[in-house]
């Protein structure tokens, strides 16, 4: 889950970054100036939009695949306990 919301998000930040270099083309002519006085701006800009975009991104996949989780594994758990469960071997070693 962490790998994909990371790949999203850096898969939507790159795709933002190239979008818009696309738009201010017209700045082309002034990178090395731009670049130099506010790069590292423009670098910690883009961490914490990262940053922030991938916590985003994390608690939305929290959110809708582990929604019932814990209702499953509590229900998996009891019949596991039962015996008349899924699997008889499981719950024997279980029962060890």
């Amino acid at each position: 889950m962490v790998r994909s919301s990371a790949f999203i998000s850096l898969t939507v930040v790159v795709a933002g970054v190239v979008w818009l270099l696309g738009e201010l083309s017209f700045l082309a002519p002034y990178r090395v100036a731009i670049v130099r006085h506010y790069g590292y701006l423009i670098a910690w800009f883009l961490c914490l939009f990262a940053v922030n975009l991938f916590g985003l991104i994390l608690m939305v996949n929290r959110r809708l695949f582990l929604r019932d989780t814990g209702r499953k594994l509590a229900h998996v758990e009891k019949q596991l306990r039962t015996g008349s469960s899924i699997s008889d071997e499981l719950s024997q070693r279980l029962a060890e």
